[in-house]
């Protein structure tokens, strides 16, 4: 496997004002070419995997991380950083990190549901306000660290939430309006219990499918449609395979930033401090790009041949919202935590 280079060029515009890290052909592996740290300390070797591509918000923000423990850590710190899969997929990579082969990861709270059961939360639909804001005041307060606190259940510590833009619906052909447009259908989801009570509460079949696999099922009809934010769609051109783009404003997709805590917790405490305000630094370039992105990926969208894209009106979204109230119980039942958590989150919402 090609080690990911900081800096990449990409092509594109859009993408290229997006990135001012390092300039073309700069190394991420920059401590390789200074064997010894400056001082005595031991060399801290850390691999970063996600799987956004290159490019994405995520990247971007991955890229600030990394070079943001660069100036902080200096010739301490060597870090090889793999974006789009290039080292593992999804559920590898967090294997890997809770084996400690890798330090740092970043996925979706949908993929991690499936190793911390009280995460499925964050993927409850029609939870979250559609206001920004409102969610990164609560979700970088103690509510969002509290949940973040929960993935040591399964040897993982969570740093951060990363935002990535409310999820649209997309098919192949038919208009959604209504749950009942749903009936039948086939919808690619992640493997996760929340996702897939969704689906079935609006009368749709979901079908679990790996991200790598997504583009070739829409392309060969395995699935009908799936749910992405709107930069996923376009990096990865669904809207070649995908006519009706749908936002329904019912979930956003919030990725975790997570490390392996044996590993963190061995680390001298101003390492472990620098290695949180990178995480937050690149946690707030990722949304800043998002910000700066997205007009232009729907722009994308609205101009693409053969793409409908439309917004749903508030009284399709209260039928949406009316449908999927049964997931909550349903979904929670035999978790007090989960019930608790699910019922302060709304009221710290309501009162954003």
């Amino acid at each position: 496997m090609i080690k990911r280079k900081l800096g990449v060029c990409l092509a594109g515009a859009l993408l290229l004002a997006a990135i001012a890290l390092t300039g073309c052909g700069g190394s991420g592996d920059r401590a390789a070419q200074n064997n010894q740290p400056a001082d005595s300390e031991e060399m801290i070797h850390i691999v970063f995997c996600h799987n956004q591509p290159v490019g994405s918000p995520e990247d971007i923000g991955a890229q600030a991380m990394v070079q943001k423990l660069y100036d902080t850590l200096g010739d301490r710190v060597r870090i090889e950083l793999y974006p789009a899969q290039q080292m593992y997929d999804m559920d590898t990579q967090i294997e890997k990190l809770q084996l400690g082969e890798i330090q740092l990861t970043m996925q979706p709270t949908a993929a991690v549901a499936s190793v911390v059961d009280d995460i499925k939360v964050m993927d409850l639909p029609y939870l979250m306000p559609a206001d920004e804001k409102q969610i990164f005041d609560v979700l970088d307060g103690s509510l969002g660290q509290e949940a973040l606190d929960r993935l040591e259940q399964g040897n993982l510590k969570g740093l951060g939430f990363w935002y990535s833009g409310y999820k649209l619906f997309t098919t192949s052909g038919k208009e959604i309006h209504s749950p009942a447009d749903f009936q039948g259908m086939t919808m690619r989801v992640l493997n996760s219990p929340v996702l897939k009570a969704q689906y079935e509460n609006w009368g749709a079949q979901p079908v679990p499918t790996t991200y790598t696999e997504l583009y070739s099922a829409l392309q060969n009809g395995t699935v009908e449609g799936q749910e992405n934010p709107v930069q996923t769609i376009v990096l990865n051109n669904y809207q070649d395979v995908q006519s009706q783009m749908v936002q329904a404003w019912h979930s956003p997709m919030h990725y975790v930033l997570m490390t392996n805590p044996d590993w963190f917790h061995s680390l001298p405490a101003n390492v472990q401090e620098a290695i949180a305000e990178a995480e937050a630094y690149g946690r707030e370039k990722a949304r800043e790009a998002y910000a700066e992105q997205e007009v232009g990926y729907i722009e994308i969208l609205k101009n693409a041949e053969g793409v409908h894209y439309y917004e749903l009106t508030p009284e399709e979204i209260d039928v949406f919202k009316a449908g999927v109230q049964p997931v909550y119980q349903s979904q929670t039942a035999g978790s007090q935590w989960q019930i608790d958590y699910v019922k302060r989150l709304q009221e710290a919402f309501a009162e954003e």
